[in-house]
């Protein structure tokens, strides 16, 4: 209350971060991620050709890996361009969700600096306006202006400091995330190419042509 009604859309931000940073860190750990022992066990799925849709869909359902190897096990019969675009189409998706609310934190970030600054910009019009009508004789309502102002500076802060460093922290964790899953996706991707390409067979040697001529 101290700071003003310039106070209110600080709050609200702060209440939007805090709820974004919770709900981001539940989502974003990293068994729920990157379950443990999914991709080799994937892998010998596919080895083993023990797959059907319904098994497909519960992987594909499970997390943000087991999306992407689903995907390539959906089209695994096809040529190796066709699973890896199906890879690729498939990972844009996974990362937009895993970068959901980030762009909102951001923005938090950004504009609690200017909240507060704006804020202090208020208290400065009022305790100015209060020494218009009154004069210099009362020091308490320029210490209350004053105050205002430097209340919305330090609340605008305290909320976009965190904010940015948690905006940071959360990218950089889902790119760390992007660059496992694309090891995993790569490595289930040649078991698939490896197993559906079929072994060389040697071609029979032709047998020599034998001379019209007789050797003297």
């Amino acid at each position: 209350m101290a700071g003003g009604w310039a106070m209110a859309p600080i709050l609200i931000c702060s209440a939007v971060a805090l709820a974004i940073v919770l709900e981001r860190c539940w989502t974003l750990r990293r068994k729920s991620v990157l379950p443990p022992g999914l991709s080799q066990e994937v892998r010998e799925w596919a080895q083993s050709d023990q797959l059907d849709p319904e098994h497909i869909e519960k992987l594909s359902n499970g997390s943000p890996l087991g999306e992407l190897l689903a995907a390539a096990l959906a089209v695994r019969n096809r040529p190796r361009e066709l699973i890896k675009e199906r890879i690729e189409d498939t990972g844009r998706h996974v990362v937009h969700r895993m970068e959901r609310y980030l762009n909102t934190l951001g923005t938090i970030a950004l504009i609690g600096p200017l909240l507060g600054l704006f804020g202090t910009v208020i208290g400065l019009i009022r305790m100015f306006m209060q020494v218009m009508v009154g004069g210099m004789a009362d020091p308490t309502k320029m210490a209350g202006g004053i105050g205002e102002a430097l209340i919305c500076t330090a609340a605008g802060l305290t909320v976009a400091i965190p904010a940015y460093v948690l905006h940071r922290y959360f990218r950089s964790k889902v790119a760390g995330y992007c660059v496992d899953m694309e090891r995993q996706a790569t490595l289930l991707l040649d078991d698939l190419t490896m197993s559906a390409t079929p072994a060389a067979t040697p071609r029979p040697r032709r047998a020599p042509v034998a001379s019209g001529k007789a050797q003297v």
